[in-house]
């Protein structure tokens, strides 16, 4: 089964190389987008931006803060059977419904912020260019800005496929088992397994 799903994912890898960059840039021009920095897609309670370690690595270094206090295990996982919470990557830290880096309108860590941030409203589903819910959506956007949205936007499809594959490589299954209060929590990404206690 893992394997099936890790030659999927290496076909969408290639296909993803032969999406036109040029193409994806004018698209996105045609739709138009300007941020108008009014911070609704870094608060809510639908708002959970993943982050890849590589991520999360620059993101301390920028903010000075450890792992924990930059991102942490999503609330979706499964418990096994011996009290234990898995569950798979890592999102940003928030502080009650907003980012924890989103702070008087402003995003501290804007330089560095993770590639889901950069290319918002944007992203790709099977190789098509899809739009998020935003009230940006239609505004002037120059050909640099699109350009760039454009690569932007291939760097993060493909690397949301490589962190995948190697997430499904690092994979150890786990035997299920009832809810328990208590136990540890295992996240599972690219670089193998977590315990957080």
């Amino acid at each position: 089964m893992e394997k099936d799903r890790i030659d999927e994912l290496e076909q969408a890898l290639c296909r993803a190389g032969r999406i036109s960059e040029d193409a994806l840039a004018s698209r996105i021009q045609e739709i138009g987008f300007f941020c108008l920095r009014c911070g609704e897609c870094c608060s809510g309670e639908d708002n959970s931006v993943v982050a890849f370690p590589g991520e999360i690595r620059r993101i301390m270094a920028a903010a000075g803060l450890d792992w924990l206090e930059v991102a942490g295990p999503p609330e979706e996982g499964e418990w096994d059977s011996n009290g234990r919470f898995h569950t798979l990557e890592w999102r940003l830290r928030k502080d009650g419904l907003a980012c924890r880096f989103f702070e008087g309108g402003c995003c501290r860590i804007y330089r560095d912020r993770p590639i889901l941030c950069r290319t918002y409203p944007f992203y790709l589903d099977e190789g098509v260019l899809r739009v998020s819910e935003c009230r940006g959506l239609g505004g002037a956007i120059g050909r640099d800005e699109a350009e760039r949205m454009a690569a932007e936007l291939l760097q993060r499809y493909t690397t949301e496929i490589k962190e995948a594959i190697a997430l499904l490589q690092m994979y150890r299954d786990f035997t299920r088992g009832p809810a328990a209060a208590g136990g540890a929590v295992i996240v599972h990404d690219s670089e193998g397994e977590h315990v957080l206690r």
